[in-house]
């Protein structure tokens, strides 16, 4: 077994951890700390920053925010630092995000920041530069990382959910019963993978180049689902927003055209598949990740469903098939999948 596959299969036990750790003790202190620092800061808006994984995950976290109404922005973290810094002011509540806490944008940000602007770290490593620099860190608790982000990102993608409550006023872990079970959907896809793994590769084949395409907070995914493309299996992709591509791209479907809709029940669900099936009318295929029951009788269209009804959390469960198929995909030519040769896991330059 392979570094990558090895530490997709611990993804259950990094959700476990992490969530656990926020029902007690340390964890259940800071969220109580990060309570605090919001109520007093009479903040306008959150800001969220980090590179890669760490830049798509708050993604989802923006979105819940709005639907409470609470105003929040997510920049890039070398733009924030070479474009954006005067947006930081001490009505804006900063939240870094860096998995290693040692990413070269992330912490020269930290280094230019004033004292009256306050940050919030979410971080994987507790003995950081980010969490020592951090009013207040909130920890994934995944483990040891080696290889392209996975077990990594999606307890990010639950420290954020979790986090998004603590500022909103709605957390009460109690009474919120989805956070156990988001653990047993990621459970069950990686049990069942053999039922569709095969199937899905033989489907898409191996084309130069995959579109991911999604809308709310399934960008999240659909972002990190196109950097482990091109990261771990070394193919070209790219992540669009649906509405996006019909500005322009739909241009490309035709005949050898792949692309991945992640399509949950809710407010674009609809969106979702009327973007499936005009892909293929034009000649391309899809695989759709839904949790939809809704069979679809075309057979240019490959569906994968994903038993996780919330669309907060269908994100964390959205991506687990696309880990499977990346893995499958490098393997298949011949890759190590999710080592880095030309980069590092820890990128310390720009």
């Amino acid at each position: 077994m392979n570094k990558f596959l090895k530490e997709i299969f611990e993804q259950p036990r990094a959700l476990e951890e992490t969530l656990n750790y926020y029902l007690h003790g340390e964890g259940q202190a800071e969220l109580e700390k990060v309570s605090q620092i919001w109520k007093k800061g009479r903040f306008k808006s959150v800001l969220f920053t980090g590179m890669g994984s760490s830049y798509f995950a708050p993604y989802t976290a923006s979105c819940i925010l709005s639907n409470y109404g609470i105003s929040s922005g997510n920049i890039n973290a070398g733009e924030l630092l070479h474009y954006h810094l005067p947006l930081l002011k001490k009505e804006v509540l900063l939240t870094c995000i860096s998995q290693s806490g040692e990413s070269y944008e992330v912490v020269k940000v930290l280094e230019k920041i004033t004292s009256e602007i306050t940050c919030i770290g979410i971080t994987n490593e507790e003995t950081s530069t980010l969490a020592s620099k951090a009013s207040a860190t909130l920890l994934s608790k995944a483990g040891r990382e080696d290889m392209t982000s996975t077990k990594t990102y999606i307890s990010t993608l639950l420290v954020l959910h979790i986090y998004s409550n603590v500022l909103s006023g709605k957390w009460n872990p109690c009474a919120m019963p989805e956070l156990k079970s988001v653990i047993e959907t990621v459970s069950s896809i990686i049990d069942t993978r053999d039922e569709w793994l095969s199937s899905v590769m033989d489907f898409m084949g191996h084309p130069p180049f995959v579109q991911i395409i999604g809308r709310g907070l399934s960008y999240s995914s659909v972002l990190q689902g196109a950097l482990m493309f091109m990261e771990a299996a070394r193919n070209p992709a790219a992540g669009i927003f649906g509405g996006e591509f019909r500005h322009g791209p739909m241009e490309m479907s035709k005949k050898g055209f792949r692309a991945v809709i992640l399509a949950p029940i809710g407010a674009t669900y609809d969106q979702g598949i009327k973007m499936a099936e005009d892909i293929t009318r034009f000649g391309g295929k899809v695989v759709l990740i839904t949790n939809s029951s809704t069979r679809m009788t075309d057979t240019n269209i490959f569906t994968i469903r994903i038993p996780c009804q919330d669309e907060y959390l269908f994100p964390v469960g959205a991506i687990i098939p696309l880990q499977f198929i990346v893995n499958q995909w490098a393997t298949d030519e011949g890759h190590e999948p999710g080592n880095f040769i030309m980069g590092a896991k820890v990128t310390t330059t720009e």
